[in-house]
C-alpha cells in the first residue's frame, strides 16, 4: 500500500469557491424577486426546512402557502457527502434569508422543520441570525405511531 495523499484546498481555492457560491445565490435571488411580483410581499410568511441523510431543502412560502422561493444545498453549490452537513445547511439558510429581505418577507416567519438530517439546528439559528423574526418553529417529522402490520404467526 502506498501513502495516502490528503489534498488540502488552498486559501484561494477557498475564496474562489466561496464567491463562486456568492453569485449563484445573488443570480438566483434577482430571479426569484422577478419571478414573485408585488403580491409576495406582505411581510409575513413560512419556511419549511426538510433535513435528510443526504440534502437539506428549505421552501419559503407566503402565509397562504403559495411556494416564492426554495433552495437546496446541491443548488447553492455543494456535492457529495458535503450536502449533508450542517455547514451547508447553514448557508442554505442565509440564501433564504437574503431573498427573504429583498421580497420584504421579515416580520413574521413560521418555520416547520421535517427529517432528521444534520442541518436541522444550523438552519434555523441562521435564519434566526440573519435578523428574520421567526415567530414559531414546529417539528412536523412524521413518527409512526404503531408502524407496519405484522406477519401471521407460522403455524407448524
Amino acid at each position: 500500500m502506498g501513502k495516502k495523499h490528503i489534498v488540502e484546498p488552498s486559501q484561494e481555492e477557498a475564496i474562489k469557491e466561496q464567491e463562486k457560491i456568492d453569485k449563484t445565490v445573488a443570480k438566483e435571488a434577482n430571479k426569484t424577486v422577478q419571478t414573485a411580483g408585488a403580491g409576495a410581499s406582505s411581510g409575513s410568511g413560512k419556511i419549511y426546512i426538510s433535513s435528510t441523510y443526504n440534502n437539506t431543502i428549505i421552501t419559503l412560502t407566503n402565509s397562504r402557502g403559495q411556494v416564492l422561493a426554495w433552495k437546496s444545498a446541491g443548488s447553492v453549490g455543494f456535492k457529495g457527502a458535503k450536502k449533508s452537513t450542517s455547514f451547508a445547511a447553514s448557508r442554505v439558510a442565509e440564501t433564504i434569508a437574503t431573498i427573504c429581505k429583498k421580497m420584504g418577507i421579515v416580520d413574521r416567519i413560521e418555520v416547520s422543520i421535517k427529517g432528521i438530517g444534520a442541518g436541522r439546528e444550523s438552519a434555523v439559528r441562521t435564519l434566526i441570525t440573519q435578523g428574520l423574526n421567526v415567530v414559531s418553529i414546529k417539528d412536523v417529522t412524521p413518527i409512526p405511531h404503531n408502524g407496519c402490520r405484522q406477519k401471521k404467526v407460522r403455524r407448524v
